[in-house]
């Protein structure tokens, strides 16, 4: 693990570097939130503290990295800001690499948080199904209703709304967030989605998020049945989010980025309206 994250160091910088550390922590704040819940028996959370404390992890995540990486913690997101030109290619493959490896770190490290209250939940066994399952607690799994193709279109649409409005947030000639509020904005759209769209399969749309832990948990007793439960439900949230992604930014491009007026004609509006008319009243009574 040291030489891949030596690796990835040496070929994107401090940015890789930087995502790991962040992605570790997101993972074991957010993923933490649902073993409060869960250990707990919903004494200590529920769906409003999972949602709000995932989403308040993505925001501290992106406070931290945004000057270094841009505060990618989301191979969807990255991905499509490479498909639309927001980002080179060659980083890609470097930066998801740090964001499943962080992902992994911060799921053996909640693990070791949270051990003694694992192997107390269900009298020392660690279950992916039933009453007294904790496989959930790292990774997302479909309710026992979904089907595939239900499952898919859920991340599907999940992602899509969340690269909408992530590209509104960042696009200066639109409602231009003020600086420094956007990572806030960010957070409260994760809780909007995840407050809507999370009963099927816990809207995961972060493939790094879901298949890090999720191999975690295969290594650490729950074994490789976290990949065939539900169906084999394992890839849904790794590939849903890509497709949505790349949807959710074309979406936004071709009905709301290409339409906006010309810069120069902008800025003719913007004098024209700087000139009083001859009985405009320019100063409040």
């Amino acid at each position: 693990m040291f030489l891949l994250q030596l690796y990835l160091v040496l070929s994107v910088g401090s940015g890789a570097k930087a995502v790991i550390r962040v992605k570790r922590a997101v993972c074991v704040l957010g993923c933490g939130s649902v073993a409060q819940a869960i250990l707990s028996r919903g004494h200590f959370g529920g769906i409003v503290t999972v949602n709000v404390g995932f989403a308040s992890a993505v925001v501290m995540a992106i406070y931290v990295t945004g000057g270094v990486s841009g505060g990618h913690i989301n191979p969807a997101v990255t991905f499509a800001m490479c498909l639309f030109g927001r980002m080179k290619w060659y980083k890609f493959p470097f930066y998801v690499g740090a964001q499943f490896l962080g992902a992994f770190a911060g799921a053996a490290t909640l693990f070791g948080i949270y051990y003694d209250g694992l192997m107390s939940f269900a009298g020392g066994k660690l279950l992916i199904v039933g009453e007294n399952a904790t496989a959930h607690i790292f990774a997302t799994y479909p309710a026992p209703y979904l089907s595939l193709a239900n499952a898919f279109a859920d991340q599907v649409v999940a992602t899509m709304f969340l690269l909408m409005i992530i590209f509104a947030i960042f696009d200066s000639r639109n409602m231009r967030v003020p600086k420094g509020l956007e990572p806030i904005v960010i957070g409260l759209l994760i809780v909007v989605i995840a407050s809507s769209l999370g009963l099927n399969s816990g809207c995961a749309m972060n493939p790094a998020r879901d298949l890090g832990p999720r191999f975690f948990t295969a290594l650490a007793g729950w074994g490789f049945e976290v990949f065939t439960a539900g169906n084999n439900f394992w890839w849904i949230p790794v590939v849903g989010p890509l497709v949505g992604a790349a949807i959710g930014g074309l979406i936004y491009i071709l009905v709301i980025e290409i339409h906006h007026p010309d810069p120069d004609t902008d800025f003719e509006a913007e004098q024209s309206e700087a000139k009083p008319e001859k009985y405009e009243l320019n100063v409040i009574m």
